[in-house]
Formats: structure tokens, sequence, C-alpha cells
């Protein structure tokens, strides 16, 4: 069968790829267009998989915000550079848009169709392998959502608006002034990016974290000798001295030290106009908890001599 200049151009506005490799997928296919549409997918998932066992810990966090709910996403890359890459940045802001509807689920963001491809989410990010040249990998999501007020969203050591390396939300249920929620909850964002909690409040620290800080100062007090009765009281001192620590609405407030977080909201809601409750936050730091390869840099450039 004769491939056309008509038909390479189809295939090329249905798929995104070079003329060259349109041609060649017409050609090896028999001008079938959905097998040369398969073909291209197929050349795609291999040159991805070569690059699949390598560590991908770079890349950027991307935030979205739509109303009352926000999300975040990280999608990883081999390198930094890649992160100041405008191909990338687009992918990244293109797939957190789509985030907030899939309500934090990964599967259910990787199936949402990617605008104006006609593929999958999860499909683009394949593809995109090939055009960026690493293994890409999205990694994880997130959403919050209230029922009146904002979500806030702040992104620290941004590359490009709400593209950065650490993500927060920070759900913020009010009737009030949305602006000036807003602004309190970026304020709030800001210190959870610094200062990093644990839970919003006691009871959600978990538990096993909250119980080896309690064996801890248990033996230590033990240790001084004294009786028991005195030894609980200690470990409870100790205890509220820890919940300060890692609880948000217990942390001083990195904005104004001599209040803690809880007493901010309370003193803003007569600016806001209204009650505040914080219902919740995220915070994503970018290849948080990847095991990166020890690499020696000299060697590889070594190597790539030929030496």
């Amino acid at each position: 069968m004769t491939i056309t200049a008509q038909m390479v151009k189809a295939l090329r506005e249905k798929t995104g790829v070079g003329m060259m490799d349109c041609k060649t997928a017409l050609n090896e296919t028999g001008g079938d267009m959905e097998a040369a549409v398969d073909w291209l997918r197929k050349k795609g998932l291999s040159k991805a998989a070569k690059k699949a066992d390598r560590v991908a810990a770079e890349g950027l966090i991307g935030a979205s915000s739509e109303g009352t709910k926000a999300a975040l996403v990280e999608v990883n890359s081999e390198t930094d550079f890649v992160g100041r890459n405008e191909v990338f940045q687009t992918l990244v802001k293109a797939i957190a848009a789509e985030a907030t509807e899939a309500g934090g689920d990964i599967d259910a963001l990787k199936a949402r169709p990617f605008p104006g491809t006609g593929r999958t989410v999860g499909d683009e990010v394949t593809e995109s392998v090939a055009t960026i040249g690493e293994n890409l990998n999205l990694r994880r999501t997130a959403m919050l959502e209230v029922p009146e007020g904002v979500v806030s969203t702040y992104i620290h050591n941004a590359v490009a608006p709400n593209l950065g390396k650490i993500g927060i939300l920070v759900g913020m249920k009010s009737s009030g002034d949305v602006e000036k929620l807003d602004e309190l909850g970026r304020k709030i964002a800001m210190h959870i990016a610094a200062v990093g909690p644990l839970a919003l409040t006691p009871d959600e620290v978990p538990a096993e974290a909250a119980e080896r800080e309690k064996a801890v100062y248990s033996d230590q007090a033990r240790a001084s000798g004294k009786p028991e009765n005195i030894i609980e009281k200690m470990v409870e001192g100790r205890m509220r001295k820890f919940y300060e620590e890692v609880v948000l609405l217990k942390q001083s407030f990195v904005v104004n030290p001599d209040l803690t977080v809880e007493q901010a909201v309370k003193e803003a809601e007569g600016e806001v106009g209204a009650p505040i409750a914080v219902t919740g936050f995220v915070r994503f730091v970018l290849g948080e908890g990847i095991e990166k390869e020890e690499s020696d840099f000299a060697a590889e450039v070594a190597a790539a001599a030929g030496r």
C-alpha cells in the first residue's frame, strides 16, 4: 500500500509523534491507522522500559486549586535539569489541573484523560519519556476539600507558578472573607513548609510515634530512681512538650512566635469575620522517601570519556 503524505499528517495530528516515526509506523502496519497508533505506543513503551530501572527522585511538585478544593502531584524525573524544562513543566501543570477531580487517588488520576491528546494521564507520562529522554514517574497525589472557605496552597522553591520542590495544602473552613482567609492559610502553609509538623491535632499523631516517645521518656525517668507516680507525671509533662513540637495547632507560629498556630487562627477570626477551623494539611517534599543511588561523578565522566 502507498503511504501518502495525508496519511502521515493525519497520524501525526492524532498522536503528536514526529513525521518520520509516523511514516515508519504506517509502513510497518500496512497503512492501518489504528495499528500504527498501537505501533507507536509500543515504541514509546519500549523506550520507557529501557529507562525504567533508573532512579527518578528529582522532578517537580505541582499544585492546582478549584474553588473549595485543591490538589498536589509529584512527578519525578532522573535529574534536576528536567525540572527546568518547559515541556516537563507543562506536563506537570496539566497533570495537577486534572488532580482536583481524582480525589487524591493516584490510579484515578492516571486513568483521567490528558487534555488534547486522546491519551490518559498515565499514558501521557509514558509517552513523555521518549520526548524528554529520562525515566519519569507520576508518584503520588493528594486532594483536600472544605464545605466552605478555601484550601490554601503554597509552593516553596518555586521554579514557575505552582511548581517547585515543596508543596503544601491547608484546609481553611469558614464562612468569612475568603481573601483574608486564604492569606492566613498561606501563612500557615509557609509555616508547615518550614517546620514539617507530623499531625494537625494530638489525636492524629501516629500511635507508633507517640508510643516510641513515651517509651524513651519512661526509661529516662525510671533511670532517675523516682517513684512510679512521679515518673508518670514526668512522662505526661514531656509528652505535652512533644505534642507542642510536632502538632501543627500546638506549634509556635513562625510568623508570630508569641502565639501558637491555634491562637493565631483564633485571633484572625475577627478580621475574617467568622469562626475558622483548620481541617487538615498535606506536605509533599520532592523525592522524600525515595532511595537515591550514590554515584561517583568523576568515575562517570571517565567512563563516558572511554577511560
